[in-house]
């Protein structure tokens, strides 16, 4: 038997459909990622955006042209948002399930697929859901601790689809953690910076558990009050830690801040990174920054734009913000113009560039440690652990390797190795 296992949207996704593979490999399935013909396809959905839910609903019809006969199982959070949307698509839809108790796709395929299960089965899920380990990809490897989220920020309807924070056992998550055998692991979820396990175990109690791990340690994105001395701290006692620090930011504003409910000021924002700094001096802080919320007047955009250099980031993600049904902030607030977001985000990405741009020439002349990805066009790429973009001249092969970064090139450094 065949399957195909899609993925669309974030991390947390990749690695629960990664878990659904091995699960689904554990019952006899040859399973693959790509869209391709097959006896079962399961479609990972995403709704972050109203764009991503449109695509989800695209990608469920696609699947079902590539083979009409072919059983459909559609779960994440575009179809915990709109269920009926996904189940009136075809009679090929066997099930619809949500972002929440994805082990239930596991269920119901091991229960059979003989019709007792067609139709909507969306579950709450109240405590962490445990699954099969996911493939342990050679390069980066990402292990989920954490699920939900209890910040309700005014834009994002995400808490409203995943449910309240629930968090891994401390010994499941250091165990698969310690067991990787990529050269480096991500540690992941939806909110990381609300990890707290059953007995109370926060995120600096699970780098002191994995601080020996001999793979390179990553974050996934971060919250302003993780950044504590105490976190800090622990995070210097992790011998492979790669000082990238995602910390998420949406507004260099206090008052689009406050309009977000992000509880945090630029003020204690900055700070943060000051604290990030004396810690790690050679880290590389990244960050999100929405562009074009309904309360966001011009001297509010120009302290967005300020911060980026204020703050020292490596690299910024910034997007127009995109009003989403059934958020605070749709209700409450009236888009801006179109243009106007266009012209802004224009703007910021200039200054993220620049910025970016002067965050890696600080390291010409520096050493920094590889993990190659693959070799292209005579080149090893991968990233250092501060994620700069590094190439190397010819083949390193797979295995981490200390470089010496000399210059600027393409969208990253060029590098020798040393």
């Amino acid at each position: 038997m065949k399957a195909v296992v899609y993925t669309l949207g974030c991390k947390v996704n990749d690695v629960e459909s990664g878990s659904i593979i091995r699960g689904l490999e554990s019952l006899g399935y040859e399973v693959s990622r790509e869209l391709e013909v097959a006896d079962l396809y399961i479609i990972n959905t995403c709704a972050v955006t109203a764009e991503a839910e449109r695509k989800s609903r695209q990608t469920v019809g696609k699947f079902i042209k590539c083979n009409p006969a072919a059983k459909v199982i559609v779960c994440g959070c575009a179809s915990q948002k709109s269920p009926t949307a996904f189940l009136e698509k075809s009679g090929s839809v066997y099930a619809v399930t949500g972002a929440q108790r994805k082990n239930r796709v596991l269920e119901i395929v091991r229960e059979g697929l003989a019709g007792e299960h067609k139709g909507t089965l969306l579950e709450e899920e109240k405590t962490y859901e445990e699954m099969p380990l996911p493939e342990c990809l050679k390069t980066r490897n990402f292990v989920k601790i954490q699920d939900g989220c209890n910040r309700f920020c005014s834009y994002c309807v995400i808490p409203y689809l995943r449910g309240r924070s629930r968090s891994r056992d401390l010994e499941s998550a250091a165990a698969e953690i310690l067991q990787s055998t990529a050269q480096e692991t991500v540690v992941t979820g939806i909110d990381v910076s609300e990890y707290k396990d059953e007995k109370g175990r926060d995120l600096a109690d699970l780098m002191l558990a994995i601080k020996d791990a001999d793979t390179r340690i990553r974050l996934g994105s971060l919250e302003v009050s993780l950044i504590t001395d105490r976190f800090l701290s622990a995070l210097k006692q992790v011998k492979r830690f790669a000082p990238q620090f995602h910390l998420s930011l949406q507004s260099g504003s206090t008052a689009v801040l406050k309009s977000m409910n992000r509880h945090y000021t630029r003020e204690e924002y900055l700070a943060a990174c000051t604290k990030i700094y004396a810690a790690f001096p050679n880290a590389a802080i990244t960050t999100d920054i929405i562009v074009g919320f309904p309360t966001e007047t011009e001297e509010d955009f120009l302290q967005s734009l300020s911060i980026v250099e204020e703050a020292g980031f490596a690299q910024v993600h910034a997007f127009p913000y995109s009003p989403r049904e059934g958020t605070n902030a749709y209700k409450r607030y009236k888009e801006l113009p179109f243009a106007l977001k266009k012209e802004r985000i224009e703007r910021l990405l200039a200054a993220a560039a620049t910025q970016k741009r002067r965050y890696m020439e600080g390291f010409v002349g520096k050493e920094v440690e590889l993990v190659p990805e693959n070799c292209f066009d005579g080149y090893t790429e991968g990233y250092s652990e501060n994620y700069i973009r590094v190439y190397v001249t010819g083949d390193l092969g797979k295995a981490p390797t200390r470089v010496g970064v000399e210059r600027l090139f393409k969208d990253g450094v060029l590098a020798r190795r040393l």
